[in-house]
């Protein structure tokens, strides 16, 4: 399948541009809206099949994804590789995640991490820690945008204890900044809060 990623991203209003607060906290020129992916059928499924096209010959038995995106990105990869789908939410208290629901993870399941847009891998490694307590294996992570550029060991960058595959539909490398050092700031360019008042 031939797909012309940059072109689906720019006439879908999925790439921003301004001066956006980040879900980690930092600030950044460049901004990808994921729910212009998320709530379109049509495109999810272009993408989770890129995603579960990569995986398919790895013998994964489930997909495990983040909240809230990640559920999504989860269960279409998994519907597609006729598997199933399980994903990890935020504790009460907000120190994580947690996989619970009744969820079962079998002994040497091989497990597949997926989420929307990469940033800092914050959702991921949260997700790898509340995986820990389970018996299954973390083969691989696949994501639709990668807009980090940094992932060229997924040991080192996702705190995994070996290498897994790694798999971006689009990677984008874009700078961010501590809102301390953001030259956007020093600018005065108006900071939006993506998914507040509209945008």
């Amino acid at each position: 399948m031939s797909v012309d990623i940059e072109k689906i991203l720019q006439d879908n209003q999925v790439l921003k541009t301004g001066h956006f607060l980040l879900s980690s906290g930092l600030h950044s020129e460049r901004y990808f809206e994921k729910f212009r992916i998320l709530e379109n059928p049509n495109l999810v499924q272009i993408f989770c099949q890129m995603i579960a096209n990569h995986f398919r010959n790895k013998d994964i038995s489930i997909v495990c994804g983040p909240t809230t995106g990640g559920i999504i990105i989860a269960y279409e990869v998994a519907r597609q590789m006729g598997i199933r789908a399980i994903f990890a939410e935020l504790k009460p208290d907000g120190t994580g995640r947690i996989i619970r629901r009744g969820f079962i993870i079998p002994e040497n399941a091989k497990i597949l991490l997926v989420d929307d847009v990469l940033t800092t891998g914050g959702s991921i490694r949260e997700t790898i820690q509340a995986l820990r307590p389970f018996p299954g294996q973390i083969i691989g992570i696949g994501v639709i945008v990668d807009r980090c550029g940094l992932v060229t060991k997924t040991k080192d960058f996702f705190l995994l204890d070996t290498e897994v595959d790694y798999f971006a539909c689009y990677q984008k490398v874009i700078e961010n900044f501590p809102p301390e050092k953001c030259p956007l700031c020093a600018a005065k360019i108006p900071l939006e809060i993506p998914g507040r008042s509209g945008k």
